[in-house]
């Protein structure tokens, strides 16, 4: 899907947090990571439980060199990962949270 029809639906009715990841993942694959990571970060704004939203954004945030954010991200990840019961998100950012040492 192109940017610029992701982005004809924010602000609409099909706004949602899993619409901002896919965005930001569009973002990403073309170098934009600042516009990337505003768009992941409205989408854990827009839904603090999406799990797959904070695993991204810890990820978009290391490739900036940001390793305390990454792994605030993470971190808010997992506790939400683990009030959601999705044991899969939980080990995997904890396995790179734990990776950033």
């Amino acid at each position: 899907m192109q940017v610029d029809q992701l982005l004809k639906m924010i602000g609409t009715d099909r706004d949602s947090a899993m619409l901002r990841l896919t965005l930001s993942r569009v973002l990403a694959a073309q170098g934009d990571t600042v516009q990337a990571r505003a768009h992941l970060e409205a989408a854990v704004g827009m839904d603090p439980g999406y799990t797959a939203a904070w695993k991204e954004l810890g990820r978009l945030r290391l490739q900036e060199d940001d390793a305390a954010g990454a792994a605030e991200a993470w971190r808010r990840g997992i506790e939400q990962a683990r009030e959601n019961g999705d044991k899969q998100a939980e080990k995997e950012m904890t396995v790179f949270l734990r990776r950033l040492g």
